[in-house]
């Protein structure tokens, strides 16, 4: 099912997490204690920062790393976030964060991500992303040398 919502500007935004279980791309993190409540659970907040060092590592892996793109002058800006919590993740739990980019398309890309613990679905989202001038912070196409990378990491993983 393809959820729709409508935007105050009249744009119409799909909300469907990508399926990212068939991506050979993944990360563990482990449950610290101070990303946690009286009661042990995680803060939801947590889930981005996990769904960042995914996306780090992804780069790293596959794109020479975030600082290449940095040093060809771009900067990769968060346009939009979406987490959806399925279970909750609890003190020192070990999470496997899979990441793969769902869409590129000119100056955008999407990463989609998978949280796991011991193969079972916690959590799933995706983050929206800009290619920009580091300069003038206008949009400019992804370079072909990363949009290559990313389909070649991609193609690897189907």
């Amino acid at each position: 099912m393809h959820e729709r919502r409508q935007l105050g500007n009249g744009v119409r935004h799909g909300r469907r997490v990508t399926c990212v279980e068939r991506s050979r791309f993944s990360t563990d993190v482990r449950v610290r204690f101070a990303e946690t409540d009286a009661q042990g659970v995680a803060h939801n907040a947590n889930y981005l920062v996990w769904f960042e060092v995914a996306r780090v590592a992804y780069l790293e892996e596959f794109a020479g790393g975030y600082s290449a793109i940095r040093d060809q002058g771009l900067e990769s800006f968060v346009l939009e976030t979406h987490v959806r919590y399925l279970q909750p993740a609890r003190f020192d739990d070990r999470l496997r964060v899979h990441a793969r980019i769902g869409k590129v398309r000119g100056a955008r890309f999407r990463f989609d991500y998978e949280i796991t613990r011991d193969g079972e679905v916690v959590a799933d989202g995706w983050t929206s992303h800009a290619c920009v001038d580091a300069r003038t912070f206008r949009p400019t196409r992804i370079p072909q040398a990363l949009a290559d990378a990313i389909a070649t990491a991609e193609a690897s993983s189907s």
